[in-house]
């Protein structure tokens, strides 16, 4: 079974996801079907087969998050120092074209939100800088063609 890297921050969100999912939306579906129910004939009743599809997806996805946390590898990324990028370190690149600046966090795929910062560790980019060091330079093929960054800062916590 493959684990799944992660920061104690993306677990405890999917932990408040599972736990939001069991406590308050499946009892409220439960709920909803038993009311749908009470109307009738439920072939043509489509609060009862809206409330059967809701039922369905939380349930997918209870599945789906008691998967992911079982298999979760949480790496503590306040231990961790130097100048190498690894899981979990904050890193600076300058665009060597343009010498834009940009700030990602290398995170797990389930916490990864690049609007935030957070950068899968499965990415392209992700993949590039894994290994570098501080003043290192990396080339990524992205959609739009080949890019060149410097790597301008690592830090870790």
């Amino acid at each position: 079974m493959e684990k799944i890297p992660m920061t104690p921050g993306g677990l405890a969100q999917l932990e408040d996801e599972l736990r939001t999912l069991k406590i308050v939306e499946r009892p409220a579906v439960i709920r909803a079907i038993a009311e749908a129910r009470e109307h009738g004939d439920l072939s043509e009743n489509a609060e009862y087969h809206a409330a059967r599809e809701r039922q369905s997806f939380i349930e997918g996805r209870v599945s789906e998050l008691e998967d992911i946390i079982s298999r979760a590898q949480v790496i503590d990324i306040t231990t961790m120092s130097g100048d190498q990028v690894r899981f979990g370190a904050t890193v600076t690149l300058a665009d060597e074209d343009s010498d834009d600046e940009v700030v990602y966090t290398i995170v797990g795929a389930h916490e990864a939100d690049i609007k935030s910062g957070r950068m899968s560790v499965h990415s392209p980019l992700a993949r590039a800088l894994i290994g570098k060091h501080l003043g290192d330079t990396v080339e990524v093929t992205a959609p739009g063609g080949s890019k060149s960054y410097e790597i301008v800062d690592v830090r870790f916590g």
